[in-house]
């Protein structure tokens, strides 16, 4: 683990997280997790994957709302979920067209070789450096027979999280994992990879009411449909905190 520069120990980063909104992010909910994250000067708030409407293989008609409302709640960064995805580029730049925080996604790749998305963000918060990856389940693999008709292809989750703790753990005091891969994977991924702090996840739609520790490992999960909003505060590799219930 990186060494936070000089004696911080009074300090602690709080972390928001939301997952598998599915279209049900509201501006009620928007502002109240806007307003959560306004009571703590230098928090971040992270989304993981599968908050516009539009299903896996759909082309949206008109604008994702959820774009605006993830700005008007202060998102910083997100992972793609399912729904964000597309084999075709014309219909996945439609699905991701107006956000405004990093997308991340370590294990999607266009058939070319190069990276539709960037896989990792940076951020200094009370002087903790902060390092954020994002994995999602693979949609087209290689080994599939349809990924003839895809302009994409993703790699294992597992595998392409552990090559990113390799390049970032020595450059941060916190490092975070968004996944969108589903709770049972989340485990796997914390005991392949102890070096993670934290796993922000998604897919599974699992309620995990305080953070479960796995190893020195803490994974975290929401719900889905907007119920729920993770509130937690991170110090010295200690999590704590807990779902909180967002308005109706």
């Amino acid at each position: 683990m990186g060494a936070r520069e000089g004696n911080f120990s009074d300090v602690s980063l709080v972390l928001l997280h939301t997952n598998d909104f599915h279209g049900a992010l509201t501006e009620p909910k928007a502002r109240f997790i806007a307003t959560l994250k306004a009571a703590e000067p230098g928090s971040l708030y992270f989304d993981t994957g599968d908050c516009i409407k539009t299903g896996n293989l759909g082309v949206p008609l008109k604008h994702e709302p959820a774009w605006d409302l993830l700005e008007i709640a202060g998102c910083d960064a997100g992972v793609l979920g399912n729904r964000e995805t597309h084999v075709l580029p014309a219909a996945f730049k439609a699905k991701i067209e107006g956000h405004k925080h990093p997308l991340l996604c370590a294990n999607l790749r266009s058939k070319d070789g190069s990276t539709p998305l960037p896989s990792h963000e940076f951020f200094l918060r009370n002087r903790i450096r902060v390092g954020v990856f994002g994995v999602m389940v693979p949609m087209v693999t290689s080994r599939m027979a349809t990924s003839g008709a895809s302009a994409y292809l993703w790699d294992d989750p597992i595998k392409a999280a552990c090559n990113e703790v390799a390049e970032l753990r020595s450059r941060v005091e916190c490092l975070i994992a968004l996944t969108h891969i589903g709770y049972k994977q989340d485990l796997e991924l914390a005991e392949e990879c102890p070096e993670i702090d934290v796993i922000l996840g998604g897919h599974s739609h699992t309620v995990i009411e305080t953070p479960l520790r796995v190893g020195g490992v803490c994974v975290c999960q929401g719900g889905s449909h907007g119920r729920f909003v993770g509130r937690y505060e991170w110090d010295e590799g200690d999590l704590s905190g807990g779902l909180v219930p967002l308005p109706v």
